[in-house]
This record gives C-alpha cells, sequence and structure tokens, in this order.
C-alpha cells in the first residue's frame, strides 16, 4: 500500500507546485498621451490577444509604487492578481509619480485632486484603452481606493457622459471613499457603481456614503452600498495589522483614524467584486 500512498502525494505535490508555478507576470509600463504631459501607467494583461475586459484601477493618496523599490504597492498587485485570474486585464495610472510627486495624503501638500487632475487621467486612460486592439471596449469598469475612489465618484456622473471615448465604462468599484462631498452635492452615477466600507472607517464616512448612495436611488444607474461590521479603512489589505494612522510619519498614510486588515471583509469583498464587474 505505500506505493499507491507515494503516487498520491508526489501528485498532490506535483499540483501544489502547478499552482504556485505561475506567479502575476510583470507588468509593463505604457505611455498614455495627456493635454498636460505624459500619464505614466502599469498594465497587467492576460496572455493572448484579447479582447479582454479591462480595469482601471485607482491608487489611494499613498500612490501608485511601493516606494523605489517597487513599480506597484503590494495592495494594488494583489487585486490585480485576483482580476487577472477573472481574465481581466487591469491598468493602474500612476497619477502622482506621472507629476513627479510623492504622496498625496497631507491634505497641505495635496497638488493632485481627485475631481480634476484624477478624473482627467480616468478619462485618458479610457481613450488609450478604446484604441488597444486586445481591450473589449464595451467592458471597461473602473474600480478604485480611498482617494482613488473618490475620484471614481466624480467621474461616474452623469454629467461627465459626454467626455472622452465611447463606449462608455461598464460598472464601478468604490473602495472607502470619502463621500461628504458627493453626499451634499446630491450625487447620482450613469453606470452601475458599488461602495465598499467599513462601518467603523473613521478615515472616511460610512454616513456620509450611506447618505450617498440613498439619496441617488430613483435618479441613477444602478447603485449599491455594503458596509462591513467591525472593519477600519484599508479593510481589504492583506497583512496590514490594524493600528492608528496618526501615530505614524508615514506621508503615504492618512493623517488620522484607524487602518488595518478585516479578513471577512476582505473574503466578502473579494466575491462581490468579482460578481459585480461580471455583471
Amino acid at each position: 500500500m505505500r506505493l499507491p500512498s507515494a503516487i498520491i502525494f508526489l501528485t498532490l505535490l506535483s499540483v501544489a507546485f502547478a499552482a504556485t508555478a505561475a506567479p502575476l507576470p510583470s507588468p509593463h509600463q505604457v505611455d498614455i498621451p495627456q493635454a498636460n504631459g505624459v500619464l505614466h501607467a502599469q498594465l497587467y494583461k492576460p496572455d493572448g490577444d484579447g479582447p479582454f475586459p479591462v480595469v482601471i484601477a485607482l491608487h489611494g493618496c499613498g500612490g501608485l509604487a511601493a516606494g523605489r523599490s517597487e513599480q506597484v504597492a503590494p495592495r494594488y498587485r494583489d487585486w490585480a492578481e485576483q482580476l487577472i485570474k477573472g481574465g481581466k486585464a487591469v491598468l493602474l495610472p500612476d497619477s502622482y509619480g506621472s507629476r513627479e510627486l510623492g504622496p498625496q495624503c497631507r491634505v497641505g501638500e495635496r497638488r493632485v485632486h481627485a475631481r480634476r487632475e484624477r478624473v482627467a487621467d480616468i478619462m485618458a486612460a479610457r481613450q488609450w484603452l478604446v484604441q488597444q486592439p486586445w481591450a473589449a471596449h464595451d467592458r471597461i469598469s473602473l474600480m478604485g481606493w480611498a482617494n482613488g475612489a473618490s475620484a471614481l465618484l466624480w467621474a461616474v456622473r452623469p454629467q461627465l457622459s459626454s467626455r472622452g471615448a465611447e463606449p462608455d465604462f461598464r460598472s464601478a468599484v468604490a473602495f472607502y471613499p470619502d463621500c461628504r462631498v458627493s453626499a451634499g452635492l446630491g450625487w447620482s452615477a450613469r453606470i452601475p457603481t458599488l461602495v465598499l466600507i467599513g462601518a467603523k472607517d473613521d478615515v472616511s464616512s460610512p454616513p456620509a456614503c450611506r447618505q450617498m448612495i440613498d439619496g441617488a436611488r430613483g435618479r441613477s444607474a444602478l447603485v449599491r452600498i455594503v458596509v462591513y461590521p467591525g472593519a477600519y479603512h484599508d479593510f481589504d489589505r492583506a497583512n496590514f495589522p490594524l493600528h492608528v494612522a496618526s501615530s505614524t510619519s508615514d506621508a503615504a498614510l492618512p493623517e488620522r483614524g484607524h487602518l488595518g486588515t478585516d479578513p471577512e471583509a476582505r473574503a466578502d469583498s473579494q466575491k462581490r467584486v468579482a460578481e459585480w464587474l461580471a455583471r
């Protein structure tokens, strides 16, 4: 009986090795023309000619890179891996690095704004994608975190429907945006939009996000919000112990509030994002 057992063990070992033998491919930089310069972006693309659905992924206030050693921070690389497994390409515009700027988390240092420069980056990215033969032009979606999610909320407003290339975005997913301004302006969306936020998020404002979504119903495309009990800001970031942002001098972190992984919310958000983008 030892031989069959050994065969089974070797088979399981080879399956496990095969599962880990295909790491996420390295991104390659693309340069996207804009009116005021060039927008640098990192592109992850499945093998083959496509056409592939594409997600434009928008980094938070800390920027796209993880220091000088990595082109893409682990949080966004992890999500790119999830999305590529689902057959999607991922384009990550670098709104700060393209302008030779570092993190923009401190209000007094902020030179790139969600409703202006970052919306312009989103539109430039879409215009570039509809010119690519490997991209499914009718399945370009948006996904953003924190400041990037706030930019997303501006980009999906009906007032911007005439800007840029057609067809329009397919859908959008916003992780813990700052909804306070949008809630006070009668926000609505022209495309299906999902907001994911922790109930204990004291960097953004869960009540403002719920008010924004509730106010949009009946005069908007499909909008949904999921509020995760017990979860804080950055709940989807892997291996990020809960801590207080104000206790650190790291310029790539918000000026205040609690940050940290919530494993249950992280797992649920991965499932919901896959379902939402498959619509």
